[in-house]
């Protein structure tokens, strides 16, 4: 998975490259610091599959640059803003221009994490104070599968693939046949519902 984290404040992404390094060991991290560099990032870059973006950076507004980068990334890439900036007006905007979802900077690691898991399960996240009880589409609350029904077995494997391992790797330390753990791995992501091994990987 590719990702675009795009943040005036190096601290900031320097905290989110490291919190989705740690979840998803496999993804490749893109940076940008301003719009600019936001669209740029989009010309230049094939096969992004998910853009964090912040809404204060200079070079704005932000709605053209979101316009700009909807139109630039293929249409199975999820965009979501991670900002401060959380009135009504523009968490709707934001969502009415091609966003995914709205996480805000006050929001923990743990629902972070969580609410990337349902934009990438293919649903659309907004906190719950700025839900649209109209709007079908919206989901502010979700719950994370649960993966004790999972076998012991699966759950090890599990556990495996969120240290970014390989099938290869996780046969040879699980003293497993290759084709075994592929065959597990097809059974772990559609008991959790998810289309690929970083979304296991987040949730697990």
């Amino acid at each position: 998975m590719k990702i675009l984290i795009a943040d005036d404040h190096q601290l900031f992404r320097e905290g989110l490259r490291h919190i989705l390094t740690l979840y998803a060991e496999a993804s490749q991290i893109v940076e940008a610091s301003s719009f600019a560099e936001v669209v740029e990032a989009g010309e230049r870059e094939s096969g992004i599959d998910l853009a964090l973006l912040d809404l204060t950076m200079s070079g704005g507004p932000w709605p053209e640059c979101l316009r700009k980068l909807r139109h630039l990334l293929p249409s199975p890439a999820h965009i979501v803003i991670v900002s401060d900036v959380a009135d009504r007006s523009a968490v709707n905007l934001a969502i009415d221009l091609g966003a995914s979802g709205f996480i805000t900077k006050a929001s923990s690691s743990q629902v972070f994490l969580a609410a990337l898991n349902l934009v990438l399960a293919g649903g659309i996240y907004l906190p719950a104070e700025y839900a649209d009880p109209a709007n079908q589409l919206v989901t502010a609350s979700f719950e994370v599968p649960n993966i004790t029904h999972l076998t012991p077995r699966q759950r090890e494997i599990l556990s495996q693939l969120k240290t970014g391992k390989s099938n290869r790797e996780i046969a040879t330390d699980l003293g497993l046949a290759e084709g075994t753990v592929k065959l597990h791995v097809t059974s772990i992501l559609k008991a959790l519902s998810v289309r690929s091994r970083t979304q296991a990987a987040l949730l697990a």
